[in-house]
């Protein structure tokens, strides 16, 4: 089984404390151009195009200016300790062991608008691109033209190198949109979380990115193969639905948050 998540904007920049083995992402070359593209805009042009304050936009054209690989651990910091959003809460990277975290670089995937598919332990350096951006780039007028033939030719390899057809779609709609359904051969399933709030079950989505890091999580520390193991999924007392679940999307409930 194989598993995407999206990025965070919220980036932890501390050091790893840590002795691992780090790695490269995959599609850098890729990354290169589109880095090249955002070089050459100004604040103001990046304050207009994410729709971020001035200030945000300052330090990003910053750190698009500092960007440069080649990529150590005195420049960048691996993915998944570098991300610190909701999910990555819910996925708590420094409490994974060393063999944990080697089952995830095989089995987690990070979808991402600067890098396209970033592994685990990648090492990346600072940046905000979110994939939604219209930014024009060699292949079109956004990161979905820049981005979908590559991002699913990477998944679908590594499909193939875990010798899988389970994809567990744990990302963003916006990002989920950079791979092209059609042309990818999985089954790919994507799971639902509610929480019990007013009377009835709702997607709260701060509550949801969590869960998504914590399913990743409980995937990861379990080393789950089959698609009906998730419904074992009980971490933060969320628990399966059947009644409200279909084949593709498992749904889990919450009652206190």
């Amino acid at each position: 089984m194989l598993m995407v998540v999206s990025p965070a904007k919220d980036l932890d920049l501390t050091p790893v404390a840590r002795e691992l083995s780090f790695s490269q992402p995959a599609l850098l070359q890729d990354a290169k151009a589109l880095a090249t593209v955002c070089k050459q805009l100004t604040p103001a042009d990046l304050s207009s195009l994410m729709h971020i304050s001035d200030k945000l936009a300052g330090l990003n054209a910053a750190r698009f200016a500092q960007w440069q690989p080649p990529f150590n651990t005195d420049n960048a910091k691996a993915a998944l300790f570098m991300f610190n959003g909701d999910v990555y809460q819910g996925l708590a990277a420094d409490s994974l062991s060393d063999d944990e975290l080697r089952y995830a670089q095989n089995h987690l995937r990070i979808l991402s608008g600067l890098y396209g598919v970033l592994r685990p332990l990648d090492l990346m350096q600072a940046y905000r691109l979110e994939m939604g951006t219209k930014l024009s780039n060699p292949r079109g007028k956004d990161l979905y033209a820049f981005w979908q033939a590559e991002v699913t030719k990477a998944l679908q390899q590594q499909l193939a190198a875990l010798g899988s057809d389970v994809l567990l779609n744990l990302a963003s709609q916006e990002y989920f949109k950079a791979v092209d359904k059609k042309h990818l051969s999985a089954r790919i399933i994507t799971p639902e979380f509610r929480d019990y709030k007013n009377g009835q079950y709702k997607i709260i989505s701060f509550y949801a990115k969590k869960a998504r890091g914590l399913m990743a999580r409980y995937v990861i520390q379990h080393a789950l193969q089959e698609p009906t193991q998730l419904q074992q999924f009980d971490l933060d007392g969320y628990y399966f639905s059947d009644t409200l679940s279909s084949l593709d999307k498992p749904v889990f409930l919450r009652d206190a948050s």
